[in-house]
């Protein structure tokens, strides 16, 4: 009798543009959007405009409240890019030094309108997250990395795209790392296919106290799901390892941690990643369901007016791709447009300035 093939169990290798190895983007700019002073013309003149259009929103949520009429047909076309092509992009040129900090957000969450809808990021309820080092430790579990200087990590977030604002960088360190996750399938594909079937399994992931109404404190989704031929990723590690506190969180087997351990041995390996430092004023989106991020360890400025502030956005997008039913489990919903995002009792939808 011969013995089973777990090749025939997997999706086929992906071939399209958002396989790629990271070495390809060095030295390039094609993806880099840089602003020119019309555009920022552009931006501030809907700036100006928005007090009028507001209505007591908190910020614009439709490009119809943030008119761009030059500038918006090319976020659609990054929107495209994110969605279908290599799955990232830059901005450079936000003149975030001259600008109040409430005209940063506004400016902020109305380009991210021309490209989603924003979801809540957190317990509470804030649309716009503030990613910064409260002096707090992931090893408390009711901490989310990004409130720390730490490591964080190659990891997606809940939801289809997400973006980050530099408004002032570290010392040291703080430098973004982006991996396909198209590419590690591929390679796992490769070398261990028997260990890739292991992620194709519903595996725990903390929910770090943020937990919805009659859910689990984790969820169960696998690191990579095949629906509608697409190949999908959710991924923190170590969100998964801390779910093993939960006495009824399914138990890692050994071959759960081999497999793991090599899909972070591929996200590290230089051959497949790619860095990049934002400076202020620089915008990155990144498509969570091909690709991970990441950010190094930093070191900050001892002045709290310099130190190291991104502003994230967490975008649910129009014509994003069908996810697998079970993803309703952290994403909410599954519905296209209106999706993901964090969901708890007594949440009420917030754009804090600080």
């Amino acid at each position: 009798m011969s013995a089973r093939d777990p090749l025939a169990s997997l999706p086929p290798e992906q071939l399209g543009a958002a396989a790629w190895h990271g070495p390809r983007w060095r030295g390039r700019e094609d993806w880099v959007v840089r602003l020119s002073a019309t555009d920022v013309d552009e931006i501030e003149a809907a700036l100006a405009a928005w007090p009028a259009r507001a209505h007591g929103a908190p910020a614009p949520s439709h490009p119809v409240d943030f008119p761009l009429p030059n500038l918006g047909p090319r976020l659609g076309a990054i929107r495209d890019e994110l969605l279908n092509g290599r799955g990232f992009s830059l901005l450079k040129g936000l003149p975030v030094k001259r600008w109040s900090r409430r005209e940063t957000t506004t400016a902020f969450m109305g380009l991210g309108a021309h490209l989603g809808r924003a979801r809540s990021q957190n317990a509470a309820g804030h649309l716009l997250g503030h990613v910064r080092d409260l002096g707090l430790s992931s090893s408390d579990p009711s901490v989310r990395i990004y409130q720390t200087h730490e490591r964080q990590t190659f990891h997606t977030d809940s939801c289809d795209v997400v973006g980050l604002l530099c408004l002032a960088n570290a010392r040291r360190g703080g430098d973004s790392l982006l991996v396909s996750s198209t590419t590690i399938f591929n390679e796992m594909r490769r070398r261990r296919p028997e260990l890739l079937e292991r992620l194709f399994e519903p595996l725990a992931t903390d929910r770090r106290g943020e937990t919805p109404a009659g859910m689990k404190p984790f969820f169960e989704i696998p690191v990579f799901s095949w629906h509608a031929g697409f190949l999908t990723a959710i991924y923190q590690r170590q969100y998964i390892d801390s779910a093993q506190r939960f006495p009824d969180a399914p138990r890692l087997e050994p071959a759960h941690l081999e497999a793991l351990d090599l899909f972070d041995a591929l996200a590290e390996d230089p051959k497949l990643n790619f860095r990049m430092r934002l400076e202020p004023g620089d915008v990155q989106f990144v498509h969570n369901h091909t690709l991970l991020h990441d950010r190094t360890a930093f070191v900050d400025w001892p002045e709290p007016e310099r130190r190291r502030h991104l502003l994230r956005l967490w975008l649910a997008v129009p014509g994003a791709r069908p996810l697998p039913e079970v993803f309703a489990q952290r994403y909410g919903s599954v519905t296209v447009g209106d999706r993901g995002g964090i969901v708890v009792p007594g949440m009420v939808p917030c754009v804090p300035e600080a």
